[in-house]
């Protein structure tokens, strides 16, 4: 066997065979001129594929914290197969790197300091990120966010780049933004009379859709 790169390079019956992590090698207790059978070789690769998996697991976790669901398609889009991807997630949740309702949690931290969005918008988003909708639900009401607050902020913000425009028209546009971002019809009504003020019977009639 020869050394490649922190990975040993096996050699059966004198043709290059595999490459095994050291740590796959030193728990195989495996030595020049053992005698290896297709169990054990196979064995072997499934552990290093396991270590492989591991490796670049650790790697993807290390930029941010993630879902199990993104862990999985990760290593799936890498190639490893369902077996080792089993192992390594049940590793990962041993060792505590994965904790989905945690990572819910630092979802929507994250999304409130940062882009703030509707309960309903942040529910979909966890759950694209393969959050189950309980766990969704719990933590989203756990944070017990003021949706009226956040959607008259961002109104207020959005306010100015309409300057000029019909009120109507302003209406429309800024209850279609904070649509799109998540909030209900009834916050998003209270977000524009408190950054709009009130319509009046012209300007409502020509900012409600037509029945």
């Amino acid at each position: 066997m020869r050394r490649e790169r922190g990975r040993f390079a096996i050699e059966v019956d004198g043709q290059a065979g595999l490459t095994l992590s050291e740590d796959v090698l030193s728990r195989s207790g495996l030595h020049p001129g053992d005698a290896l059978d297709e169990a054990s070789l196979a064995d072997l690769i499934a552990g290093d594929e396991v270590a492989r998996a591991t490796e670049s697991a650790l790697t993807f976790l290390s930029y941010r914290p993630r879902s199990e669901r993104e862990v999985r398609d990760r290593l799936r889009r890498a190639g490893y197969g369902q077996q080792a991807i089993d192992q390594v997630v049940s590793k990962l949740y041993e060792w505590r790197y994965l904790d989905d309702a945690d990572f819910a949690r630092r979802w929507v931290e994250g999304r409130t300091t940062q882009r703030p969005r509707g309960n309903r918008l942040l529910q979909q988003e966890l759950r694209q990120k393969g959050i189950d909708a309980e766990t969704a639900r719990d933590v989203i009401a756990e944070a017990d966010l003021d949706e009226a607050a956040a959607a008259e902020t961002l109104a207020r913000r959005r306010l100015a780049t309409y300057a000029g425009q019909d009120p109507a028209a302003i209406r429309r546009r800024l209850g279609a933004y904070l649509a799109r971002r998540g909030y209900g019809y009834d916050i998003v009504r209270l977000a524009l009379d408190a950054a709009m003020g009130e319509p009046d019977d012209e300007t409502e009639a020509a900012a409600d859709p037509p029945d």
